[in-house]
């Protein structure tokens, strides 16, 4: 009920702001907002100083259960184009078609174009109303995709300012080799791992799993709080495993997967999925998987 309430109250806060979704920052440079920080990190790295790139799900914001703040949804009145995950993400869900209805003008490109989507495990969809999501939705965990990323975004700018279309190509390709020796380095990290389950609470790590060999055993089922029995699975899974480490995302409670953690004589990390910076934070990711499945 309160949600419905907040999304009125935004739609008639809005229904007088004038759509123009031309208009330059105060710095003259475009502005472009995009959903999450792994895509505000791609935007930067491919437009440098020619644009101002804003991010909706701030730093430690879950994008599963986020709502915009009314500033934000303001900005969207003067954003150049918009870039979303693209996946199923539920913030996205919940909020796209409002924004364009509020900003019909506005330009929306979809990061996820190209990408293979992979199925959630059985049992392990994102729940929204009474669908269930079978995909997974964090694609952009695994480099490759992140060269797909590169190019759909090195591709946005280039429709919205072409003469500077040389640039933003560029800027992509020099992204991707990057992105190919990030690639190379984990593969050759985890190439010797011993064991190669881990345990995460939020199951975000499926395409790098995927894309290294790895297999990822997920606590939540559906964005549900866990029952004592679904624990008690778990946490037998993961002894039988040899597991000790439950992987956590910083954007949800510890506090169920902490006690998982103590039944299994082990302990929590914490891995973001979410990071801004995303090739420091793969390399980071890849070592807490290292030292976990020591």
């Amino acid at each position: 009920m309160m949600k419905r309430v907040t999304i009125v109250l935004l739609l008639l806060l809005l229904a007088v702001i004038p759509s123009s979704c031309t208009s330059p920052s105060e710095s003259g440079r475009m502005r472009v907002v995009v959903s999450i920080q792994p895509l505000a990190w791609f935007a930067e790295r491919i437009a440098g100083d020619l644009a101002e790139v804003r991010v909706m799900v701030p730093p430690g914001g879950n994008p599963h259960t986020y709502e915009p703040l009314p500033r934000q949804m303001r900005m969207l009145a003067e954003t150049a184009f918009f870039v979303k995950a693209g996946s199923g993400v539920e913030f996205e869900i919940d909020w796209m078609e409002r924004f364009m209805t509020l900003n019909p003008s506005l330009t929306v490109y979809d990061a996820a174009r190209g990408v293979a989507l992979l199925p959630m495990a059985a049992g392990h969809g994102h729940q929204h109303g009474s669908s269930v999501f079978r995909y997974d939705p964090h694609y952009w965990l695994a480099p490759r995709n992140g060269m797909l990323i590169a190019d759909t975004i090195a591709g946005a700018f280039s429709k919205e300012d072409p003469q500077n279309s040389a640039l933003y190509r560029e800027n992509a390709r020099r992204l991707k080799e990057e992105l190919e020796e990030l690639d190379a380095f984990i593969r050759g990290r985890l190439q010797g791992l011993g064991n190669r389950s881990f345990l995460v609470f939020h199951p975000a790590w499926g395409y790098f799993a995927h894309a290294y060999g790895l297999h990822q055993i997920a606590a939540e089922e559906e964005g549900k709080s866990l029952t004592p029995r679904q624990m008690e699975r778990v946490i037998l899974q993961a002894r039988e495993a040899g597991i000790t480490v439950v992987f956590v995302s910083p954007q949800f409670s510890t506090a169920q997967a902490e006690t998982i953690a103590r039944g299994i004589g082990g302990v929590t990390r914490s891995v973001d999925p979410l990071a801004f910076s995303y090739d420091e934070n793969l390399r980071a990711v890849t070592a807490a998987f290292l030292e976990g499945g020591r």
